[in-house]
């Protein structure tokens, strides 16, 4: 059993970064679902339309989460190192590379939002379609501007829990979020003598939020330099070493397009649940916001496994490296099944927030049970894909996910939409299910230590 189980200093150092990050990720999805049950008692077509939106800047968001994770991945094992100009040379590197992902994001929504909003009006007789585009379109409008303090806010806090700092950002996202919360609050509704803006004031409190956001975490960055050394001169230059920079590049590459192709390929997904009806669109909205609840712990344990095993990697234990991976795996989907388990027995209950219809909310809490019964599946595949991540054996981690989804997971529920009639529940539970070879592609992976492999080793 201690092949698969730690003591207690081991769960404690895990429990110790986990603890912000999976604190941090509650609290934020908490007022997300808040927002959304704010929007939805407004009504069902805004709701839909602020779905859509939340859908297509998704890509954005996975985009650059991906192009900040490839020198990511350096920043973790120069820390390690205790290498800390290695650490300022990432953080350069992200800095540039969140400018290039902003401008093409925002004129790609700015030239073509409007199309991308349209692919997801299917015509029905139970909504408003030209009133569910209108709100979708005035939406993307505002949330625009927040993209600018979304890109920067990842630069800074993802160097930050690259380097064990996890507490930082979870401060600053917590405070982003009750005044995203607040202003929901007023904006949204028109209190306190505010106008009622509906899906406008929706967008301006997520923007305001975010703007916070950063100021927060840049300020602590640069006036604690005891504690983050590698903030120090950072912009004295943004000139970086050329051998990084194809070091970044030729790692960093893959995980770039795996995540943009994975989140394009999330939203045709999406895209293709839709071909049902927008009051699927709208159910499946309810049940995303509320399975993110359950991910948290998903999501946390992956960066908690980034963070680890990147710093053991870099300093070039191994051994230890492999026997810790093992037990955090473990210790995330047993975790997971728990929290599976809770989305289950609560499904039902969680769609009677919203101001919609019972057809909804009934196929909202089966979409949710079917959730709850493959998050221990996503708990090992996440882990699984930030273990080869750490590695920087991105070209692996880019067949493992992207790859996998645009060959078998889309194709599947392309041909299960278009040329059956398969009804909604079954044909997302055919998708969901082809996740099963995907977790022995991730076995297969694990065993054979492909990942492991120190990156800034001299």
């Amino acid at each position: 059993m201690k092949k698969f189980f730690g003591n207690k200093e081991f769960y404690k150092k895990v429990m110790m970064l986990a603890i912000p990050i999976i604190v941090q990720n509650m609290i934020t999805n908490f007022v997300n679902l808040l927002d959304n049950i704010m929007v939805g008692a407004v009504g069902t077509e805004q709701m839909t339309g602020v779905s859509v939106v939340n859908q297509l800047t998704f890509v954005f968001s996975l985009a650059l989460f991906g192009a900040v994770s490839g020198p990511g991945i350096f920043t973790a094992q120069y820390y390690g190192k205790k290498d800390y100009e290695g650490v300022r040379n990432t953080m350069r590197f992200k800095f540039i590379v969140s400018v290039v992902i902003l401008v093409g994001g925002v004129s790609i929504f700015l030239l073509f939002g409007d199309d991308l909003i349209r692919r997801f009006m299917t015509d029905t007789e139970k909504l408003d379609v030209e009133a569910t585009f209108g709100y979708a379109k005035e939406y993307l409008r505002i949330m625009l501007i927040g993209l600018i303090p979304f890109c920067f806010s990842n630069a800074y806090a993802g160097t930050l829990r690259e380097t064990e700092k996890t507490t930082v950002p979870m401060i600053a996202g917590i405070t982003a979020t009750v005044i995203n919360l607040g202003l929901n609050y007023i904006l949204i509704f028109g209190h306190f003598g505010a106008p009622r803006l509906g899906v406008t004031g929706a967008a301006i409190a997520t923007v305001v939020s975010r703007y916070v956001e950063l100021l927060m975490i840049v300020l602590w960055s640069h006036l604690n330099k005891g504690k983050t050394p590698y903030f120090k001169g950072l912009y004295r230059s943004l000139a970086i070493p050329g051998d990084l920079i194809k070091k970044i590049l030729l790692r960093g590459t893959p995980l770039f397009l795996n995540e943009f192709l994975w989140s394009l390929g999330m939203t045709e997904l999406a895209q293709r649940y839709s071909t049902r009806g927008l009051e699927v669109v709208s159910a499946v909205n309810i049940s995303n916001t509320f399975f993110n609840l359950f991910n948290v712990m998903v999501i946390s344990m992956g960066s908690v496994v980034a963070i680890i095993i990147g710093n053991l990697l870099g300093a070039n234990e191994t051994d230890e490296a492999v026997d810790t991976d093992r037990k955090l795996i473990v210790f995330s989907v047993l975790t997971c099944t728990v929290f599976g388990a809770l989305e289950v027995i609560f499904a039902p209950f969680f769609p009677l927030f919203y101001n919609t219809t019972d057809e909804i909310r009934g196929l909202a809490a089966t979409l949710l049970r079917i959730n709850g019964c493959c998050l221990p599946v996503h708990a090992f595949l996440n882990s699984a894909y930030f273990t080869l991540r750490s590695g920087g054996k991105t070209v692996v981690t880019f067949i493992f996910d992207s790859v996998f989804i645009m060959v078998v997971t889309l194709p599947v529920a392309t041909v299960l939409a278009r040329f059956t009639a398969l009804p909604i529940v079954p044909l997302y539970i055919c998708v969901q299910c082809t996740d099963m070879l995907k977790v022995v592609m991730g076995a297969v992976f694990l065993k054979k230590r492909i990942w492991i492999n120190n990156l800034v080793d001299d």
